[in-house]
């Protein structure tokens, strides 16, 4: 038998904020009937609503037929790429923008060792996190589109 946190429903403060509807979930209220049986169906049919309403309002396009033996001018990778694409690109060592490649998802799994002795959640209160995302989310970007310009301006993105 499961114990239960029972409120204390003689308190004005949480008879006000129960009127207010601020009492779901927040004084154990069990997650079945109401979550698993009532709320989630709910959320899953309305996600599969959205996905085949979009799917019937904006169907995929289906592109050219390929041709194996006409080459494209210029080959670029998926958009998901482009940023890894355009260390291989500009590196001139090929073995050192694979290792560059490497360092990426090496270098994030360092980061929660590195901040072990951090407890807080907010990203103000946590600087090496906060400052390894936002670095890396303006590098990925910076490469991405670079990825897509001539090389000779490709790092500069033709600003400098």
């Amino acid at each position: 038998m499961a114990v239960i946190k029972k409120p204390d429903l003689t308190d004005p403060v949480l008879r006000a904020k129960l009127a207010k509807g601020m009492g779901h979930n927040y004084y154990g209220e069990p997650a079945w009937p109401n979550d698993l049986l009532y709320m989630f169906p709910v959320v899953i049919f309305g996600s599969f609503a959205c996905v085949i309403g979009l799917a019937v309002l904006d169907p995929a396009a289906v592109g050219e037929p390929a041709n194996p033996f006409a080459t494209p001018l210029e080959i670029l990778p998926e958009w998901y790429f482009y940023p890894t694409f355009q260390l291989l690109r500009t590196v001139p060592n090929k073995l050192l923008g694979v290792l560059l490649m490497a360092a990426v998802p090496a270098g994030l799994l360092t980061v929660p060792f590195i901040e072990n002795i951090n407890k807080f959640q907010n990203p103000f209160r946590r600087p090496i996190a906060t400052t390894v995302f936002l670095i890396g989310t303006f590098a990925a970007i910076w490469l991405g589109i670079g990825a897509c310009l001539p090389i000779d301006i490709s790092l500069t993105l033709g600003l400098f």
